[in-house]
């Protein structure tokens, strides 16, 4: 929450009353424990997982593993040469 540094400030005495006020002004309010938001709008606005995503295009290029590069039997990420901590089991540094 914001605080506002530069707002007069109020002493305990002022707050109690003003907030005693205003659940007193709550309480004969009909309304106020109801939603104003409406549910269909409020789902339009979120994006599900296995959305249609036909129409959107990769702008990634892909290339193929190079010679001096080798792919993490752990991370499976295509590392270089100079990364590469156990020949054998061809594990990255990172993960080693």
């Amino acid at each position: 929450m914001a605080t506002d540094y530069d707002a007069p400030r109020k002493n305990e005495e002022d707050q109690s009353e003003e907030s005693i006020e205003e659940l007193k002004a709550r309480r004969h309010d009909k309304n106020s424990g109801k939603v104003d938001e409406d549910e269909a709008e409020a789902a339009e606005s979120f994006e599900l997982p296995g959305a249609d995503l036909s129409h959107e295009e990769l702008a990634v290029e892909v290339k193929p593993k190079q010679e001096d590069e080798f792919t993490c039997m752990s991370c499976f990420l295509v590392r270089h040469r100079s990364q590469l901590e156990d020949e054998r089991r061809m594990i990255c540094t990172d993960c080693a």
